[in-house]
């Protein structure tokens, strides 16, 4: 499968989960979908809660169901929001990401008004901390 091709079924895979977002103080619904090492694409969306840290960003959601499923490792991200702008991982879902995928794995960040925007997981949190640095 090509890269297009399988940003399109990524995509529509976070776009489907998206619209199932609980994002009822935000009203930012997000939606993320991964490919892991087994071939399988995992998706999951934000859950937010009215103890507002306690919820849960679109992508560990996704990494939840990954690892529920089977899947071990990334091989590539796909995030999708509302507006123009590339909805990017935020600061505490970047290394939570980088712990299950290597450096050069891709994230695309669409904001489905937008162009979406392709950034290495190295790019998106350079000089980081990783499982290879505690002997993993």
């Amino acid at each position: 499968m090509s890269n297009i091709e399988l940003d399109k079924a990524l995509f529509e895979a976070a776009e489907t989960v998206r619209v199932n977002a609980y994002a009822p103080y935000s009203n930012f619904q997000v939606g993320a979908a991964i490919l892991a090492d087994d071939g399988k694409i995992y998706v999951g969306c934000n859950v937010e809660n009215a103890a507002y840290p306690v919820g849960n960003c679109a992508e560990p959601s996704a990494i939840a169901a990954m690892l529920a499923g089977g899947g071990r490792r990334i091989k590539r991200v796909y995030t999708t929001g509302p507006g123009a702008t590339p909805v990017t991982p935020c600061g505490g879902c970047r290394p939570r990401i980088r712990e299950f995928a290597d450096q050069d794995v891709v994230v695309v960040s669409h904001g489905i008004d937008g162009t979406p925007l392709e950034q290495t997981i190295a790019e998106l949190l350079p000089h980081s901390f990783g499982p290879e640095f505690l002997g993993r």
